[in-house]
């Protein structure tokens, strides 16, 4: 049932404030705004009323037969309905005539800034930590600024290097076996994420970290024990940021530990490392909409480690400028740095590269393609790719395993198999209902969201048995699948 007009700007607030809806403002995703504000009342038509859009343009938006891409746009859409201030941040506008997109406190920007040294990495590290531990839902509620992927991609491609370790501090003496503990315990974090998603034990790593990060920073070690160490706890705290997208894909803390782990390796004279978390910090942007800033992200990291780069991990920052370009529509440029990644995959070799980039093989690269092939509209490409890089895994079915399965049950449904893509996606949330990762939920919500209306066929079916699934269960709450729109 409609509300009144008077009611809508109310109804806009509540629901811009809603972390699902953060997620899809971030995305730009304004056809997944219509169908929330759908489920809670706000008529196409009132929509229409109050942005000037045409219905059937809205419908458009939300059928997915297009997408908005001007600036203006967006810029009117907000404008029009009254959008609050974490939503037209998330959609990359100016808040209340204010050119900042980052967090409103200066502490808290001053904390996810990057920092100067390894003095104010583990200082900053150490207000993060605790101010996570004691309100997490704050941070993720916090949205990204933009203009940190910036100053921290140029900050790093100039820095000249940081000074050696002062073995003056007056903390306790740290060795090589402290440094090796330290990884392997890291090790078993970075294992529980991948089987299981950021969300299961996020929290216990960041407390592990909080007690043992600063210990080891502010100890006393030689030059090499400390190099050893910044690297090994850039590491971790990259691992803490990529935990913290996977539960919030677009809080500004995961985007601060991303920043405070680059500078760590900048410190360890890590230039490989700190290019992967360049290359992170590129997925993150592309999640969260910000195209061009993700394809910048990826050819700094490039560009930063020309001749010193294995061609495996060269290859990874090709793939993620394609996931970007794949999403910005530009096919030409897309298949360009396709390209560059299979002629680098296929001249490098795996124990030639770091040990943390060694997972990107066939499958991995397979994927990669799919992604970039649905995104360009190009649905029996991305089933052949997808579908090969599901049965080149080799290992036990995580998140990644779930990535690609709903890849290719979006290109089934593209190409017109909705049954088959019913398949796939029921398979895929069988076998991924053990993951806590507010990305899968995303994937399983977009996937949701391209289903053609109806419940009879297999499409009912899916339905059906679906609801039985934790993951579908949340994806259908968090945006109830346009049903409002549909009723």
């Amino acid at each position: 049932m409609a509300v009144s007009s008077a009611d809508v700007r109310t109804i806009v607030e509540r629901v811009c404030a809603r972390p699902e809806v953060l997620d899809a403002c971030a995305r730009r995703d304004l056809g997944a705004v219509i169908a929330a504000l759908g489920s809670a009342g706000v008529t196409q038509g009132q929509i229409s009323a109050l942005t000037g859009f045409p219905q059937g343009r809205l419908s458009e938006w939300m059928r997915r037969k297009r997408e908005p891409k001007a600036a203006s746009t967006f810029q009117k859409f907000a404008d029009g309905l009254g959008i609050p201030t974490a939503g037209r941040r998330a959609l990359g506008l100016a808040a209340d005539d204010s050119a900042s997109t980052g967090p409103t406190d200066p502490h808290m920007s001053a904390m996810y800034a990057y920092p100067q040294d390894v003095t104010q990495a583990t200082d900053n590290l150490s207000a993060l930590w605790q101010a996570d531990l004691a309100d997490a839902s704050a941070l993720q509620r916090g949205q990204f600024d933009p203009g940190l992927w910036t100053d921290a991609s140029l900050r790093w491609l100039v820095d000249p290097g940081r000074p050696p370790a002062d073995e003056s501090a007056s903390g306790v003496r740290i060795g090589a076996g402290d440094v090796i503990r330290f990884r392997a315990t890291v090790d078993m974090f970075a294992e529980l994420d991948n089987r299981f998603g950021g969300g299961h034990a996020r929290e216990s790593l960041v407390q592990y970290l909080n007690v043992d990060t600063g210990r080891l920073l502010r100890g006393r070690y030689t030059e090499p024990v400390g190099r050893e160490l910044f690297s090994a706890v850039a590491e971790a705290t990259l691992l803490a940021a990529w935990m913290t997208y996977d539960s919030a894909p677009t809080s500004a803390l995961a985007q601060g530990y991303f920043a405070q782990a680059l500078s760590l390796a900048q410190s360890g004279n890590d230039r490989l490392l700190g290019a992967s978390i360049l290359d992170a910090m590129s997925h993150q942007a592309t999640f969260a909409g910000r195209y061009t800033d993700a394809a910048n992200l990826a050819r700094a990291a490039l560009a930063g480690t020309r001749s010193l780069s294995p061609p495996t991990l060269t290859a990874h920052f090709h793939a993620m400028e394609a996931r970007a370009l794949a999403r910005l529509g530009d096919a030409t440029a897309c298949s360009r740095a396709l390209s560059a990644s299979v002629t680098e995959f296929e001249r490098g070799n795996p124990d030639d590269a770091p040990a943390w980039i060694r997972y990107f093989d066939e499958s991995e690269l397979s994927a990669e393609f799919g992604h970039c092939m649905r995104d360009l509209g190009r649905a029996s490409d991305a089933v052949q790719y997808a579908d090969s890089s599901a049965k080149a895994s080799e290992i036990a079915f995580g998140r990644s395993d779930f990535f690609v399965s709903l890849v290719l049950a979006d290109a089934h449904l593209a190409g017109g198999d909705a049954e088959q893509a019913c398949n796939v996606a029921l398979e895929a949330i069988a076998s991924g209902d053990q993951l806590r990762s507010a990305r899968c939920v995303s994937y399983l919500r977009e996937f949701a969201q391209r289903l053609p209306a109806g419940a009879s066929g297999a499409v009912g079916e899916f339905h059906e048995q679906a609801n039985s699934s934790r993951l579908w269960r949340i994806a259908s709450r968090t945006d109830q699948i346009q049903a409002g729109s549909r009723a």
